[in-house]
């Protein structure tokens, strides 16, 4: 296989999992999935805020999904690592998880993605933007967007420092996008930097230096027949 195909087929394969993750551990708080190749075949990381849910009682879930991973996704021994999210307001893909559901419970749009704005930037990050696009309140779609605080749209800080999540809200009027964006709190901006101030150098005192051996230059004896009243 050529290597084009393969980096194609891989990348689709793992659209395929994080599809499959995300419908199957919704309850559980799911916030990502990170895939990794060792020596001893694929290590599968999943990142959610109930990490219980995931396992399932006695291990029986996580075997489940093991078994969907190699047979039906074709994952090489997958090895799947549940870990819990340490804060899920910095996690773009739980936030925008909770955004579609509270859409679907009957949350006015305008109030759900500000609460979730608001909710976020109480976290302490430097940014969020929430995107709700669909028929929002008529037969006609549209898109609206809450912005607050510091986001990068392009470049690489856009890629390596802003966390994105995806969710869809299935309503009668229609399906809606919710998509998050999170610049946690920590993250360097490439346009950040800090004035260090100089410390001040200490004078240095005057000593003379002489090196070993050095005969030191004195004043000459006076001779003991000098009268010392001629000298003054």
């Amino acid at each position: 296989m050529a290597v084009e195909k393969k980096f194609i087929s891989e990348g689709v394969r793992k659209a395929r999992v994080e599809k499959y993750l995300t419908k199957e551990l919704k309850r559980a708080g799911y916030g990502g999935m990170d895939i990794a190749r060792t020596p001893l075949g694929t290590q599968v990381t999943i990142f959610a805020e109930k990490p219980g849910i995931v396992i399932g009682k006695g291990g029986k879930l996580v075997h489940q999904l093991t078994q969907d991973l190699a047979q039906k996704y074709g994952v090489e021994s997958p090895q799947i690592e549940v870990q819990q999210v340490a804060n899920p307001s910095f996690n773009a893909q739980i936030m925008a998880e909770r955004l579609a559901n509270a859409l679907e419970r009957g949350w006015y749009f305008r109030k759900a993605g500000t609460s979730i704005l608001r909710r976020v930037m109480d976290s302490g990050a430097l940014g969020c933007q929430v995107i709700i696009a669909g028929k929002l309140t008529g037969a006609r779609a549209r898109t609206q967007k809450f912005t607050e605080g510091y986001i990068k749209h392009c470049g690489e800080p856009s890629i390596t420092l802003v966390e994105k999540g995806y969710a869809v809200a299935i309503k009668k009027l229609g399906v809606i996008g919710v998509q998050v964006k999170i610049v946690p709190a920590g993250a360097k901006l490439p346009d950040h930097f800090e004035v260090i101030e100089q410390e001040k150098k200490k004078p240095v005192p005057n000593v003379t230096v002489m090196a070993v051996g050095e005969d030191v230059e004195s004043e000459p004896a006076l001779p003991d027949d000098i009268d010392q009243a001629e000298v003054t």
